[in-house]
């Protein structure tokens, strides 16, 4: 049996020009395994603790790190739990969420190479979950606003989704590709910028919101796919990033404007449509769009069993999206995980806005079995890293 033998910590870059955190540990056999942390620009309150100190956070990583020497890789919970323990804060406070967590994913990926199984395999493996290993639906966000942009739409992401009916994970992202290219091509004609925002959308300035999708459908049009069938939309309007959300919907209230929107526009899927702490708001918007479209809880849950149950039990959304540094550990991730499948909810697998050239999040897309995952347009290399593994995931599913 292998056992941890060493845990290196150290700085990195990630997509937006700042610091964060590498670790690698490696096993007394000599498998490796490395992980790094990406951050949000628009973060929910009831998220995990950072330290964003670099030199803190290698230090607190290569302390916490030095304490699992010996440990058995593969009983990725009681690690977890370990290092859940040595914080001793409910928000993982004291040593950051952001030092757990890439310990945690380290250890996971150590431990699949240990064991010479893929990692979406050992992620499957230790998920406890009835869904099998599969391919997730990509939501490509080729249009950036909000915090993800220097632009003047407030709603933060604007996205296509290929329908899977019949379509291979390839057939789906070169949809995306293909409508990257034909969205470009339309605002160059029109004058628009086509420099990217943090997502590797494109980021310009356009006269409102409904003119986002407007342009999204134009490109839809114009790669010859049909608007509902072959592709739709999606939105992350990040609501709790919106210093006034009424001046947004008006004349509407926010639950008109959305049913407006989705009578009007091909939307499958609406993601924080309403502040994080709405609960009333959310439950009867899903109430009243529900069964059309995903409505879907990010700030609102934050990864969060504890939160997630929450919502549960008030309906607050029909779906929930999953992002690992928003919790702190693998373990509270996958529980996040089950307690949505256990209760029907559809689960997205989501990047961060600040990202790494990791690929972890798509073996975990197809370890869960995760409906969706959400990683930028097919542009910017730390977004192309995930799309490019899950092709390379889809030829070992194949052969399998």
């Amino acid at each position: 049996m292998a056992t941890i033998r060493s845990v290196t910590a150290r700085t990195i870059i990630d997509s937006r020009a700042k610091h964060t955190l590498e670790v690698d540990v490696l096993l007394s056999d000599g498998s490796l395994g490395r992980a790094s942390v990406p951050s949000g620009a628009s973060t929910g309150s009831h998220e995990a603790a950072r330290v964003d100190d670099p030199g803190l956070a290698v230090a607190n990583a290569q302390s916490l790190g030095d304490s699992l020497i010996g440990q058995d890789p593969s009983n990725q919970e009681r690690i977890d739990l370990a290092l859940i323990a040595a914080d001793g804060t409910p928000e993982k406070s004291r040593l950051g969420a952001n030092v757990i967590l890439a310990l945690s994913l380290a250890v996971c990926e150590a431990a699949a190479h240990a064991e010479q199984r893929f990692l979406f395999e050992h992620i499957h493996a230790i998920a406890g979950l009835k869904t099998a290993p599969r391919l997730p639906t990509p939501l490509f966000n080729i249009i950036n606003g909000g915090k993800h942009a220097d632009n003047n739409l407030e709603i933060q992401e604007f996205m296509i989704v290929p329908t899977a009916a019949g379509r291979s994970f390839r057939d789906q992202l070169e949809i995306g590709v293909r409508l990257f290219h034909e969205l470009r091509a339309i605002l160059k004609t029109m004058g628009h910028s086509v420099s990217v925002g943090d997502e590797g959308g494109f980021a310009p300035r356009l006269n409102s919101n409904q003119e986002a999708l407007e342009l999204l459908v134009q490109a839809i049009d114009a790669g010859s796919y049909r608007p509902q069938t072959d592709v739709t939309l999606a939105l992350d309007v990040a609501a709790s990033s919106i210093a006034d959300l009424s001046a947004v919907t008006y004349p509407d209230d926010p639950r008109r404007f959305y049913e407006r929107l989705v009578s009007t526009y091909p939307i499958s899927l609406i993601e924080d449509p309403l502040t994080e702490d709405d609960w009333q708001g959310w439950t009867e918007l899903t109430a009243a769009l529900g069964s059309r479209i995903l409505i879907v809880g990010d700030d609102l849950y934050t990864t969060n069993p504890k939160r997630l149950r929450i919502g549960i039990e008030r309906q607050a959304s029909n779906a929930v999206i999953i992002k690992p540094d928003q919790v702190g550990t693998l373990t509270e991730t996958l529980q996040a995980v089950r307690l949505a499948e256990e209760h029907g909810l559809t689960v997205i697998v989501s990047h961060r806005s600040g990202e790494t050239e990791s690929t972890f999040i798509a073996d975990l897309a197809v370890g869960v079995g995760a409906s969706f995952l959400k990683t930028g347009a097919p542009s910017r290399g730390e977004r192309v890293a995930k799309y490019n593994q899950l092709l390379r995931i889809e030829e070992q599913l194949a052969r399998s």
